[in-house]
């Protein structure tokens, strides 16, 4: 399935641009033209493309395709949408090697509603700090379709709105069971890059735009 870009990448950037100026605070992490900025590890085929004002993680690509910067706590704001069945994920505080739901956190890219993923465990699901926070679900729109996305890192406090509805809040300073820390410890980093973690599915993102809250960014 290809995915369609109705405006043009013109007035994408300037919606971007606009975007930027009615949230204080807020700045893009993608120009909309290019990868500056962005590295890519383990990347797969293509890896990811800038195009019309989007990045895309083809059905061929992938990898994970992180933040040159660190960010501690932050706001981030993106809209993605996905072929049926489609899977990726925001990466946050996670270092550069390793996978990035242990070593950091995942917090789930999913269209919940294909029938394959009828069976997942509940941490599993769009939303979700993967395998650590289960999401509340039914608020992911049909495939095709942009979702809205924020995701707030304070501290131990983790919380993911998807078309504005808050589906996920957890203070990860509550989590005890011991398997979990075990196969999780990246739940305890403080810091890392933010990065789209493809899974061998057309996926694309854009207007992303980052409220850093720790006031400064380590290089």
């Amino acid at each position: 399935m290809i995915l369609h870009l109705a405006a043009t990448a013109t007035v994408l950037l300037g919606f971007v641009s606009g975007a930027a100026q009615s949230e204080p605070g807020f700045v893009p992490l993608f120009d909309g033209k290019t990868l500056q900025g962005w590295t890519l590890v383990d990347g797969r085929g293509p890896g990811y493309i800038a195009r019309d004002g989007l990045i895309v993680c083809p059905k061929d690509g992938g990898g994970n395709l992180y933040t040159e910067k660190e960010y501690a706590d932050f706001i981030l704001r993106l809209e993605y949408r996905t072929e049926p069945g489609g899977n990726n994920g925001v990466g946050i505080r996670a270092p550069l090697q390793g996978r990035a739901s242990e070593v950091g956190m995942e917090i789930q890219i999913l269209d919940d509603s294909h029938p394959k993923y009828a069976n997942l465990l509940p941490g599993q699901y769009c939303g979700s700090v993967y395998k650590v926070a289960p999401a509340k679900r039914g608020f992911v729109k049909p495939a095709g379709e942009w979702n809205q996305m924020e995701i707030e890192a304070t501290g131990l406090n983790i919380s993911v709105r998807l078309n504005g509805q808050e589906i996920t809040q957890v203070n990860l300073g509550d989590v005890s069971d011991p398997k979990v820390l075990t196969e999780h410890p990246g739940i305890r980093r403080k810091s890392g890059h933010i990065g789209f973690l493809g899974h061998g599915s057309l996926v694309e993102f854009r207007n992303i735009r980052l409220k850093d809250l720790a006031g400064k960014t380590n290089e």
